[in-house]
């Protein structure tokens, strides 16, 4: 099953369930009311005997998408966890997750536009992840058990301004610039990701093939790190987590390339969806 939240000429923003291939169902038309992440998570029995039952005049075809994740506790990240970009990075193995937050007021639309300011920043970067989007209260779960905490799963950009990144000495801040962390088209539920270790993950920049690796790169898999970060936090429905990203960034290059207004960035996760962010100036220009 497929949430997106999406909005159509004006109208107010909802959540949908996709009926069909391409034709969506607000949650509106089956009598259900979500303004969260959290909501639509509580109320999945009633999606799922709804959905079967919807009616084909409520369907909502070719939606504008909007970011699917609205009203999180949580935005949690993990750095350097792919092993084939600690290689291009020259970097060592960490022994345990490296973990930042990234803000809520970085969350953006799946096709929204990535804001670079130069005033702020001159080495603005991409990478392709794979979101995981807690679906129960979760706290010091073992980690066998972990995978069966995830609602689901989503695409996202981890955008960062990487002079920042390295003067900050932590991540958050250089990684949590508005417009930061494109995250959707939509939430793919758990039941059709047989194995979140085995995804292909692909950026293109311009059209230009950057990143193509696989989740089976990650130092740290989905069921750790959920089992990691429960040690000392209660992870609530509807939070998130950025798992890492593989080689090809920006950055790690010769010489390196960064992002700038009018490139348009593209991020995909096989089976969850593709990413298209362009990239523009302060002023939108």
């Amino acid at each position: 099953m497929k949430i997106a939240r999406i909005g159509n000429n004006g109208s107010i923003p909802g959540f949908a369930v996709e009926h069909d291939h391409g034709k969506w169902v607000p949650l509106s038309a089956m009598g259900l009311e979500a303004s969260s992440t959290a909501d639509v998570i509580a109320v999945l029995p009633e999606i799922r005997a709804g959905i079967a039952t919807a009616s084909e005049t409520s369907v909502v075809e070719d939606p504008n998408f909007l970011c699917p994740i609205v009203a999180p506790t949580k935005i949690l990240a993990i750095g350097h966890n792919y092993l084939d970009h600690i290689r291009e990075s020259k970097s060592k193995k960490p022994e345990r997750p490296i973990v930042f937050s990234k803000f809520p007021s970085s969350l953006n639309d799946p096709y929204g536009e990535i804001v670079m300011d130069s005033e702020l920043t001159k080495r603005g970067d991409y990478e392709v992840e794979l979101a995981v989007v807690i679906g129960k209260k979760t706290r010091r779960v073992g980690e066998p058990d972990a995978i069966e905490t995830v609602f689901g799963y989503t695409v996202a950009n981890d955008v960062s301004a990487r002079e920042w990144q390295k003067a900050d000495g932590q991540f958050d801040r250089s990684k949590g610039f508005d417009t930061f962390c494109p995250i959707g088209p939509w939430i793919t539920t758990s039941d059709e990701v047989r194995d979140p270790q085995g995804l292909a993950l692909k950026s293109w920049v311009n059209g230009e093939l950057r990143q193509d690796s696989s989740t089976k790169e990650m130092l740290f898999g989905v069921a750790h790190l959920i089992h990691y970060l429960a040690r000392g936090m209660t992870l609530d429905p509807g939070d998130v987590i950025l798992t890492g990203t593989p080689h090809g960034v920006g950055f790690a290059m010769d010489p390196p390339r960064y992002l700038a207004p009018g490139d348009v960035v593209e991020c995909e996760v096989e089976g969850l969806g593709r990413l298209r962010n362009p990239v523009v100036g302060p002023t939108g220009a």
